[in-house]
């Protein structure tokens, strides 16, 4: 892993990739580079404006790139019901769970879920329960949940998924990347259990330089807050290019293992991609299975392809 960057990524043609959040940041980056290698890639994106001038940016710096937007809104789960019956191809080799918000002021999405777990949780929950069967009909497929070393602040709460008794924004954020991590295990565990050829794992970028980290403040008009931020990420963070490494290790090394999590080998915050350390909450077979019917009862999906 050592030194690993975008040069060893291997050759992605005839693959077909679908990123969320591509039409800026970390998202934007992993898209590219899998469509340098010759990946097919969809970018699942909210804004159809912002989406398709990502994909204009892809071709332009891609030379011969093949990239296509697909509208998603992973805070309505009606968005993602359509994106998974639109979606036209017949394989599915890569499924990057980038997409997410930080640390919102409270909201709710169109189905009624605290924001920061209704998009960072159970939006890509129900995408990919509704992308399972092509995705286990595709040999070698994978799937990469993004989450945050900020994890390690809380545990998901089950009893309180939508804040009610009393919501802190980075506790929220937290949780929400706690259940990206317990997402994952209980998946690579039932992804074993059905002998599926799948691999399930997450990642995370570090401390990189994006516009997550200004939408909460500007949201509220803090415009001070903001342009700290803004100052932080210019002079500490590691830039987008760098931060999207761990994603793209998680998605295209030959040798990653189901349920593994990736991410800055330098203290989880910047440098090539390393094995991360995660909360031990995040490896509890008990707790997963609970998170898993919560989601499964909250969403509607249910993983029809992966019961007995």
């Amino acid at each position: 892993m050592s030194g690993w960057n975008t040069h060893d990524i291997p050759d992605q043609h005839g693959r077909v990739a679908v990123v969320t959040g591509a039409n800026s940041g970390l998202g934007y980056v992993v898209a590219r580079e899998l469509a340098r290698k010759g990946a097919r890639v969809v970018l699942a994106c909210r804004s159809g404006a912002r989406g398709s001038a990502a994909v204009d940016r892809v071709v332009a710096e891609v030379p011969g790139a093949v990239a296509d937007f697909a509208r998603l809104d992973l805070g309505d789960l009606t968005s993602v019901r359509e994106f998974a019956e639109r979606f036209p191809h017949e394989r599915l080799d890569l499924l990057v769970n980038n997409a997410g918000v930080m640390a919102l002021p409270y909201g709710t999405t169109a189905d009624g879920f605290e924001t920061q777990f209704g998009v960072n949780h159970l939006g890509h929950f129900a995408l990919t329960g509704l992308l399972a069967p092509v995705l286990l009909a595709t040999p070698g497929a994978r799937v990469v949940n993004v989450s945050s070393g900020m994890h390690a602040l809380a545990n998901v709460d089950l009893d309180d998924v939508n804040g009610a008794r009393r919501y802190r924004r980075w506790i929220a954020y937290a949780r929400s990347k706690s259940a990206n991590l317990l997402f994952t295990h209980e998946l690579a565990r039932r992804l074993a259990a059905h002998g599926a050829d799948v691999v399930a794992a997450a990642a995370h970028p570090g401390y990189a330089a994006t516009n997550l980290q200004t939408a909460g403040p500007r949201m509220e008009g803090r415009r001070l807050t903001e342009r700290l931020v803004e100052f932080g990420n210019r002079i500490v963070a590691q830039s987008a290019e760098s931060g999207a490494l761990p994603l793209l290790y998680a998605a295209t090394a030959p040798d990653v293992k189901p349920d593994s999590f990736t991410g800055p080998a330098l203290m989880m915050w910047r440098g090539a991609p390393a094995p991360s350390w995660r909360a031990p909450w995040t490896l509890d077979d008990a707790a997963g299975e609970r998170l898993w019917v919560a989601s499964e009862r909250l969403t509607g999906v249910a993983y029809e392809v992966l019961k007995a």
